[in-house]
């Protein structure tokens, strides 16, 4: 008894004439049972029944409208028949009804007062009567919560929930729209159902969460502002939506960080991130894309969250790093700027992925260094070295292969080269292709042609060359293949090219240099 009820009937007399119908006046009836304010045959005949329960109730005239009847309507002493279906019950000490249907096993946040909420929602009538749906419109309601924006009952069943939770939420008329009713879908009086399904939902004073989800042992170094970083990621909404990935475009994300060439929340995000930490950057929409969102895939006011694996960073006022990892003792002798040096590497990004290694070769590689037939960071790492030695170095991508990468190399990728010295042969200045140890002969035409005709052909020079070397009176410049380079030393003095060599062609280096000739001897 005392509850307040919505219902609807057909009223007919015993030979089915209708009387009264609330489908003919279009409006369902509601009042309070059990406290006389109904026929009484009616107040009995209601109680107990459930909503969308249907009864036939025949109710006798001492129940009824008595001998007196209603002028014009009931003729007295008539037999009343109620064909009733219940539309709603409530009661002024009812409480708001939430029941979880379910919820993430991950929780680390809830909603509370002064939050913002984005969410789906299917609205009926207690009977099941649809009067609205978000997901008809294509959008999520978005509001703030405790702030009077919202009926008080959904106010109140917001509270407490996770992004991703779904609840069921009945409201009272007295916590939702009461007396008046809403337009035409929600009568006066009526109790709400709401199931709701919490989309994502963020504080305005939120500021950029990170949660740490695998941070290697060793970090030397954190990412700063103005670091250049490479970055893997998914971005996801917070019911998992993905929105976007770089894995999707086998590529990483490159940019610099605390410099605006990214959203706000990324470039906090990022802030002291280390080679090869995974960390996950949760991101309110104030610090991204803000109340219009980005394309047909991240709504307005949308929170973003981010998973993202530093492959590594760099900046680009970063030298070669070196690390010794073995020198030999009694280390007297260094590589120096255009030695000739025989060396093994591996070659590896930061993330330790295998790009190359001269152990494939089953030889050593050979460079001169400064000759730029190697990257600079490389040729720089191996100076000063000794044979034997070993060493670690990480080469930015400025002195490696840049922004465009190389054949199996990413753009602006951070190499880690692992190198031993093998050997090292003393060089010879840039521009020369063989050197005197001491004053070169001053009859050095004469000497050179040995069976004196006059002329030089290859053999001669070949031979004298060799024997300049093998007395230690000069050196070549060192090479895997000697021939080749006293070939070429021929050609250049060999100048009209009729294979020898005569007086008036012989020159030597210093004196080409202050001829302003470059050519080699």
């Amino acid at each position: 008894m005392g509850d307040f009820i919505r219902y609807h009937y057909n009223g007919t007399f015993k030979d089915g004439k209708k009387f009264d119908s609330s489908y003919d006046r279009g409006a369902t009836v509601a009042g309070v049972v059990g406290v006389g304010r109904l026929i009484t045959g009616m107040d009995r005949g209601l109680q107990g029944m459930c909503v969308n329960e249907r009864r036939h109730l025949i109710v006798p005239p001492h129940l009824g409208y008595g001998s007196i009847g209603v002028a014009g309507l009931i003729p007295p002493d008539a037999t009343l028949y109620f064909d009733v279906v219940m539309l709603d019950i409530w009661n002024k000490n009812d409480k708001l009804q939430i029941t979880t249907l379910s919820k993430p096993e991950r929780c680390n946040r809830t909603v509370e007062n002064s939050d913002f909420v984005r969410y789906h929602y299917n609205g009926t009538l207690l009977d099941g009567t649809p009067f609205d749906s978000s997901y008809s419109k294509g959008s999520t309601y978005d509001t703030y919560v405790g702030t009077g924006w919202l009926i008080k009952g959904m106010d109140q069943g917001l509270l407490g929930m996770c992004a991703g939770e779904k609840r069921s939420i009945i409201i009272p008329p007295f916590l939702a729209y009461g007396e008046k009713g809403y337009g035409t879908v929600i009568p006066p009086q009526a109790s709400l159902v709401f199931s709701v399904l919490l989309v994502d939902f963020h504080n305005p004073k939120d500021g950029v969460f990170l949660e740490h989800l695998e941070v290697p042992e060793t970090c030397k170094r954190r990412a700063v502002t103005g670091d250049f970083v490479r970055y893997h990621y998914n971005g996801t909404l917070m019911d998992g939506t993905l929105f976007d990935s770089s894995y999707s475009r086998n590529q990483t994300y490159n940019t610099y960080i605390g410099k605006g060439y990214i959203i706000p929340g990324m470039d906090q995000g990022l802030q002291g991130v280390c080679v090869g930490e995974h960390r996950r950057v949760v991101i309110p929409p104030h610090l991204a894309y803000g109340e219009n969102g980005a394309g047909d895939k991240i709504p307005g006011s949308a929170v973003l969250i981010f998973d993202v694996h530093i492959i590594d960073f760099h900046n680009p006022a970063d030298p070669v790093e070196i690390e010794t990892v073995f020198r030999p003792e009694g280390c007297n002798v260094t590589s120096r700027h255009r030695d000739f040096v025989r060396y093994h590497y591996n070659c590896s990004l930061l993330d330790g992925t295998r790009l190359f290694s001269s152990h494939d070769y089953g030889k050593p590689q050979e460079v001169t260094l400064g000759a730029n037939k190697v990257i600079e960071g490389l040729n720089s790492g191996l100076l000063d070295m000794c044979a034997g030695e070993r060493r670690v170095l990480i080469v930015p991508p400025h002195l490696g292969h840049g922004e465009s990468g190389a054949r199996g190399v990413p753009g602006s990728a951070v190499l880690r080269f692992e190198v031993e010295l093998i050997s090292m042969e003393e060089g010879v200045p840039e521009g020369y292709l063989f050197i005197w140890h001491g004053e070169p002969p001053a009859n050095l035409y004469e000497q050179m042609d040995l069976n004196k005709d006059g002329g030089i052909p290859a053999e001669e020079f070949s031979t004298f060359i060799k024997t300049q070397v093998a007395e230690g009176k000069g050196r070549l410049m060192p090479s895997s293949d000697p021939e080749k380079v006293i070939a070429d030393m021929f050609q250049n003095q060999d100048r009209n090219q009729d294979g020898k060599i005569t007086p008036e062609e012989l020159k030597l280096k210093s004196d080409e240099d202050q001829e302003k000739i470059h050519e080699e001897l």
